[in-house]
C-alpha cells in the first residue's frame, strides 16, 4: 500500500497488549482448538526465544516411545507449563514471536516489509533523507519499526526514524490526526525529546529524532546497548541494581513536571515507561507523544485494565509512574501488581510514593493526582535548573478534538475493565463450583434427595395399595357377571392370566440400596402365567369396579352389589 493511500474500510485495528492464554488439550478434542501445533513448532519457538537469555521449561524431545499414553499425558502437562511461563512473562507475552505462535491469523503479516514500503514511498518526495540500516526489534511494539537515518549533506549525523501503524484507540479524524502529528516538531519543553520531522497519512505516521548513544532510562538501569534487540536487553539482565537516591528524586521530579504540562495542555499521553524516557546527560526527556494520537495501547495496559478505579488517562499516567519509580529503585519491574509489600529501599519517602500508586489500597481506591505526587516529600525539595521555556501551541479546534478523543479512549478502557470484571466473577464462580469440596457437597445432597424421593414414592404406592385392598374387601368385593356363577375368589384365581395380559402391572421398588434417584412404576405385559415375584418388589392388580371406573354412579354400584 502506498504511503498516501487510504487504508481499507474494513481493516481491524488490534490491541496488541491484550494478553493471550493457551490450554493444551488431548488430540481427541481437536475440534475445540483454534490452533494446532506439533512439538517441532514448540521447539522452533523455544530456539527463537533463546535470545532472551531465560531458561524456559520446554519438555525434552523423545524419539522412542513418544506415542505412549503416559508419555503423551506427561508431555501435555509439560507443554502447558511451558506456555504458562511464557504468557505470564510481560515482555515475552507481548513479543511478535509469541503472538504469531498463539494467534497466527492476526499476526501473519511482515511488518518490517510494510514499514520499508511506507518509508520508501515517503522518501520519493523527500530526497534529502537516506536510510542507513533497519534497527531490528529494538522496541517492544509489533507494529512499530525503527530505522537508522542520515541527512545526505550531513553524513556524520545519525537520526532514528520510527514508523507506526494505527491502533484501536485512534478516534481523531484523519485531518485532525495529520495536523496534530505535523504539530509535534513545534513542541518545545526541557523534558520532552525534540521531534526533528513528522508526517502522517490515513493509516500510519512517520517521525524522525536524533539518535542518542546513551539510550533510554531503561538502558541505564539494565546496563544495555540501545541497538540490541528488546528481548536481549531487558528479559534477563546480568546485574540487578537500582539507581542512586538523588537520581531517583531528580528523574522522578522531571517526569512529573512534564506530565503536568501535558495534562494542563489537554494533550493525552498514557504511555509512560522507562523505555519512553530518553537520557540526555542528567536530564530525562519524554518520548513518543505520537502514540496517543495513533491510538496505540499502553505498555502497562494489561495491568491497569484490571482495576476499575484507574479509568482516566491522568490516573493511568500516575499508575505507570509507579511502575517506573519501582524500576528505578529496585532495578527490575514488580513481580505482580498490586504489590503487597515492598523490599527495602534507599528512603521511606520512596516507599510512600510506591504505596500510593502500586499498593492494593491504591489500586482499589484510586490514584493520586500528579500535583499531589509533586507535593510529596520525595520530590517537593528537588530544585530544577533549566532556562528553556516550555512552548506547545495547540489551536482551539484541535484542543476540542483532543478532548473528544481522550473521552473515547477512557470510555473504551472502562468498557474493557467492566468485561474483565464480569469474566473474573464468572471464572471464580466456575472454579468454586468445580472444586472438590463443592462436588462432595453436591453428591451428598443428591443422595439425600434420592432417599427422600424414594421414601415419598414408597409411601405413596403403599397408600394406593392399601386403598386397593380396602376397596376389594367386604361389601366392596369384586362383582361377577350373572352369567358367571363362579365365586369371585375362584374367578380371580382362574382368570389371573387373562387379567394380567389385559391390564398393566405396577412394580414398585422398595430396595434401600437402589442407586436410582427415585422408585419407578413400570408397566409390563405378561404372557401366559404370571411370573414369580422379584425379591424387593411387590405387584398388585387394581381391584374393584369403582377403581376401574372412578366416576361410576354410587347408586348403580349398590344395585350391582345387590345383584
Amino acid at each position: 500500500m502506498a504511503f498516501m493511500e487510504k487504508p481499507p474500510a474494513g481493516k481491524v485495528l488490534l490491541d496488541d497488549t491484550v494478553p493471550l492464554t493457551a490450554a493444551i488439550e488431548a488430540s481427541q478434542s481437536l475440534q475445540s482448538h483454534t490452533i494446532v501445533r506439533r512439538y517441532s513448532d514448540f521447539d522452533l519457538l523455544n530456539n527463537s526465544l533463546q535470545i532472551a537469555g531465560l531458561s524456559l521449561p520446554l519438555p525434552p524431545k523423545k524419539l522412542i516411545g513418544n506415542m505412549d499414553r503416559e508419555f503423551i499425558a506427561e508431555r501435555q502437562k509439560g507443554l502447558q507449563n511451558y506456555l504458562n511461563v511464557i504468557t505470564t512473562n510481560h515482555i515475552l507475552s507481548n513479543c511478535e514471536l509469541v503472538k504469531k505462535f498463539l494467534d497466527p491469523n492476526n499476526y501473519s503479516a511482515n511488518y518490517t516489509e510494510i514499514a520499508l514500503q511506507q518509508v520508501s514511498m515517503f522518501f520519493r518526495s523527500e530526497p534529502k533523507w537516506e536510510v542507513v540500516e533497519p534497527l531490528k526489534d529494538i522496541g517492544w511494539r509489533i507494529r512499530k519499526k525503527y530505522f537508522m537515518m542520515k541527512i545526505k549533506n550531513q553524513p556524520k549525523e545519525r537520526l532514528v526514524l520510527s514508523w507506526a501503524d494505527l491502533g484501536p484507540d485512534k478516534y481523531l479524524s484523519d485531518k485532525d490526526f495529520q495536523c496534530l502529528i505535523k504539530l509535534l516538531p513545534s513542541c518545545l519543553h526541557p523534558y520532552i525529546y525534540r521531534v526533528t520531522f513528522a508526517t502522517a497519512n490515513e493509516s500510519s505516521a512517520l517521525l524522525i529524532r536524533m539518535f542518542n548513544e546513551k539510550g533510554t532510562l531503561k538502558d541505564l538501569i539494565y546496563k544495555a546497548k540501545p541497538k540490541d534487540p528488546f528481548l536481549k536487553k531487558y528479559c534477563n539482565p546480568k546485574k540487578i541494581q537500582g539507581l542512586e537516591l538523588q537520581q531517583i528524586k531528580t528523574y522522578g521530579r522531571q517526569i512529573l513536571e512534564v506530565l503536568k504540562f501535558l495534562h494542563d495542555k489537554g494533550f493525552p499521553y498514557g504511555h509512560l515507561h522507562t523505555s519512553n524516557v530518553m537520557l540526555d546527560g542528567d536530564t530525562c526527556r519524554l518520548l513518543d507523544l505520537e502514540n496517543s494520537l495513533l491510538g496505540l495501547p499502553s505498555f502497562y495496559r494489561s495491568y491497569f485494565s484490571q482495576f476499575r478505579k484507574i479509568n482516566t488517562l491522568e490516573s493511568v499516567d500516575v499508575h505507570c509512574f509507579g511502575h517506573l519509580l519501582y524500576e528505578m529503585t529496585y532495578g527490575r519491574p514488580p513481580d505482580s501488581v498490586p504489590v503487597d509489600s515492598f523490599p527495602p529501599s534507599p528512603s521511606m519517602a520512596v516507599v510512600a510514593v510506591l504505596e500510593s500508586t502500586l499498593s492494593c489500597e491504591a489500586c482499589k481506591n484510586g490514584m493520586p493526582t500528579v500535583s499531589r505526587l509533586l507535593q510529596m516529600p520525595l520530590f517537593s525539595d528537588v530544585l530544577l535548573t533549566t532556562s528553556e521555556k516550555p512552548q506547545f501551541k495547540i489551536p482551539t479546534k484541535l484542543k476540542e478534538a483532543l478532548r473528544i478523543a481522550k473521552e473515547c479512549i477512557e470510555k473504551r478502557l472502562i468498557e474493557e475493565q467492566k468485561q474483565i470484571h464480569q469474566h473474573r466473577r464468572l471464572t471464580r464462580a466456575q472454579s468454586h463450583h468445580g472444586s472438590e469440596e463443592e462436588r462432595k457437597k453436591r453428591k451428598i445432597l443428591a443422595r439425600k434427595k434420592s432417599k427422600r424421593s424414594a421414601l415419598e414414592n414408597s409411601e405413596e404406592h403403599s397408600a394406593k395399595y392399601n386403598n386397593s385392598n380396602n376397596s376389594g374387601s367386604g361389601a366392596s368385593s369384586p362383582l361377577t357377571s350373572p352369567s358367571s356363577p363362579t365365586p369371585p375368589s375362584t374367578s380371580a384365581a382362574l382368570g389371573l392370566s387373562k387379567r394380567c395380559k389385559e391390564r398393566d402391572i405396577c412394580i414398585t421398588s422398595t430396595s434401600s440400596t437402589s442407586t436410582t434417584t427415585s422408585s419407578s412404576l413400570a408397566s409390563c405385559e405378561h404372557r401366559g402365567t404370571c411370573p414369580a415375584l422379584v425379591s424387593g418388589c411387590e405387584w398388585h392388580e387394581p381391584r374393584g369396579l369403582a377403581q376401574l371406573h372412578p366416576e361410576f354412579p354410587k347408586r348403580n354400584f349398590e344395585e350391582s352389589q345387590n345383584l
